[in-house]
């Protein structure tokens, strides 16, 4: 997993570099503190811890006041699962971590966004607005990784300086969605039918970015 992180940066990279001629890139180097969830399923419930998040995208200006970018974040955290009800007969019983000492993990976040910002490009502070959809790849230590569809929302303030680095202030909101299992209903005509069961996590986030403007 830790090749495919390399290659992710690289690519975004390389991307940055062939696009220095341009008049509508930017470099992103994003870092931010996400907020815990706990994720409840049937019998158990796991927990996605705090954690630090960073990562890198390119933006790409498709008018003044709008962009699209890609881009790679990264967290990693703690995800331990704890037991709802008494198990095994009541052996193990209500509230016991069942991976403890394994509970390590990571997700990694692989999105495209959309941004709008408001006011002129010549303002020194433009607030903004962003939503984006992707894929997160989960990494646990028991199931090994797995891919799932995710998303985000976001808000904040781009803070310009006199030099091609400015300053973006944001907080955001990322959702990753799997499908955990079946839940079964009873159908007149069919019989019992078989129905996806999906979990979320919802976790809110404060974070930074640096950006490099090569147009400058």
């Amino acid at each position: 997993m830790k090749k495919y992180h390399v290659l992710v940066v690289f690519f975004l990279f390389s991307l940055a570099v062939s696009a220095q001629s341009s008049q509508s890139f930017l470099l992103n180097l994003y870092g931010g503190y996400t907020f815990s969830d706990r994720v409840d399923f049937d019998s158990s419930y796991a927990r996605v811890e705090d954690g630090f998040e960073y990562g890198i995208g390119l933006e790409y200006f498709i008018m003044d006041n709008a962009s699209v970018e890609l881009k790679y974040n990264r967290l990693d955290t703690r995800m331990p699962l704890y037991t709802k009800i008494p198990l095994s007969e009541g052996s193990i019983p209500a509230g016991t971590q069942l991976n403890a000492g394994d509970d390590k993990g990571a997700i990694n976040y692989i999105l495209a966004d959309y941004t709008y910002y408001f006011g002129s490009s010549s303002q020194k502070a433009l607030p903004f607005l962003g939503a984006g959809a992707g894929v997160a790849i989960l990494e646990t230590p028991r199931s090994g990784n797995g891919t799932y569809f995710a998303w985000e929302v976001k808000a904040g303030v781009k803070v310009k300086t006199n030099s091609p680095v400015s300053i973006n202030l944001h907080a955001y909101l990322q959702s990753m969605s799997a499908a955990v299992g079946y839940d079964y209903y009873w159908d007149y005509y069919w019989g019992p039918v078989a129905v996806n069961d999906y979990v979320s996590t919802f976790q809110f986030g404060l974070g930074i970015a640096l950006s490099y403007d090569f147009s400058k």
